[in-house]
């Protein structure tokens, strides 16, 4: 799942952000709007009620400050309405509600929940990531209560530690919540970097087939086209074999091409089509094995190359992963004789060793073609792809001239629960 971008996705690389990215629970992000503003009411009418209510309850109780008057009612319905603006302005609401709590305590009306708002917006503010700002105005109310309580002859060292306790409580309360909301964005944070890396994999991966596939293919075609037209006047028959090849190979890429777009449909996007088409969104062959090297041998040898294959060691079943793997490496190598060498022969071998795994070495004897290189068609990506591949499953790679003047491909393959294979030897055996 990719996030919604903020305004700060759409600028061009490299530039700075024009404003600080919005946290995750604050009402900043520009696209709550109205809906926003409807959502904070409820909050701010039961504050009022709460304050208007439990103070006129608490003035019964306490005959010696001044009675609740139209301006007193008026103070404790101003605080609940600025929390209607708290995730916009939270440092401006938190000191407006203090400075409201404030202005009530100094007219001497009664003790009750008209901290209730301000305490509201303390902790909107530390949430919004003002913590300094929020601990200066809970601090400069509870001043204001020292004053009012030390003017008034009521300060008594029981009710300030009770008073003190309180504001420890909601400043505990208010760094909890704000590390529990930090967490939350960071684990979902991680999971959308995760799904993306994830994503990136998988295309990287279908990239890689789709190269390997199409690079193999396309150059049996083009070799098969080139003996197409020398041999159509002098040598029919033989023009007509290569045209044949041709034929059957673009057929067989054109399977595996779908074969791999396949993977690209989900299930939910199969689920979601109609009709009987949608069954054929996932692949239904398996996906090629070292079983199909002797089809490579004999592609290899209807383009003019001579091909022997040689298997060490007995040959079992290995993780799919290793096979489709074996059969890719092999497959570009001989696609990379083709294309770069002036060699018409090759050598496959394909080893089991006992500590499992598997081994597999592909060497011609060259020499370089003349009109290899990019000439050849080639991307430059294909022993880059043969690495990542080995690496992807924990294996070595390595790929370079012989010192006899031929070329040489070497992977060890490790298989699950497998015991490492020894090193790989750079030198020519």
């Amino acid at each position: 799942m990719i996030p919604a971008a903020d305004d700060n996705s759409a600028r061009p690389p490299g530039r700075r952000p024009t404003h600080p990215p919005a946290r995750p629970w604050d009402g900043r992000r520009g696209d709550g709007g109205w809906w926003l503003f409807r959502a904070r009411v409820p909050l701010a009418v039961a504050v009022a009620l709460l304050q208007v209510f439990g103070s006129h309850a608490a003035a019964q109780h306490q005959p010696g400050r001044s009675a609740l008057d139209p301006l007193a009612y008026a103070l404790l319905l101003l605080g609940p309405s600025l929390l209607l603006f708290r995730s916009r302005f939270p440092v401006a609401v938190c000191a407006a509600t203090s400075a409201v709590a404030a202005a009530y305590l100094l007219l001497g009306y009664p003790y009750g929940p008209v901290f209730v708002s301000a305490v509201v917006a303390f902790v909107g503010a530390v949430l919004a990531g003002r913590r300094r700002a929020a601990w200066l105005c809970a601090a400069g109310l509870y001043l204001v209560h020292l004053g009012v309580s030390a003017g008034t002859g009521s300060l008594t060292w029981g009710q300030e530690l009770g008073m003190l306790a309180w504001l420890l409580l909601v400043v505990l309360l208010a760094e909890v919540i704000r590390t529990r909301a930090e967490q939350r964005a960071q684990r979902r944070q991680a999971r959308v970097e995760r799904e993306q890396r994830i994503a990136d994999e998988q295309r990287l991966a279908i990239a890689r087939e789709l190269h390997d596939v199409l690079a193999h293919s396309i150059s049996l075609i083009n070799v098969q086209a080139g003996v197409a037209l020398e041999l159509i006047d002098d040598d029919p028959e033989q023009a007509r074999t290569a045209l044949a090849t041709i034929k059957q190979t673009s057929k067989q890429a054109l399977g595996e091409v779908r074969q791999v777009l396949g993977t690209l449909r989900g299930p939910a996007a199969a689920a979601g089509d109609a009709g009987p088409s949608a069954a054929t969104a996932a692949p239904r062959s398996p996906a090629p094995g070292l079983d199909r090297l002797p089809e490579l041998v004999a592609q290899a040898k209807d383009a003019g190359l001579d091909v022997r294959l040689v298997t060490e060691g007995t040959p079992r079943p290995l993780p799919q992963g290793v096979e489709l793997a074996g059969f890719r490496i092999v497959q570009e190598a001989l696609t990379n004789i083709l294309r770069h060498s002036a060699a018409r022969s090759a050598e496959v071998r394909v080893g089991y060793p006992a500590v499992g795994g598997l081994e597999l070495t592909v060497r011609d004897p060259g020499p370089a073609s003349a009109g290899g290189g990019s000439r050849a068609g080639g991307s430059g990506s294909g022993l880059t792809g043969m690495r990542e591949r080995a690496a992807a499953l924990g294996g070595r790679f390595v790929a370079g001239p012989r010192t006899d003047g031929g070329f040489e491909v070497r992977a060890e393959l490790p298989s699950p629960g497998a015991e490492w294979l020894g090193r790989i030897g750079r030198s020519s055996g």
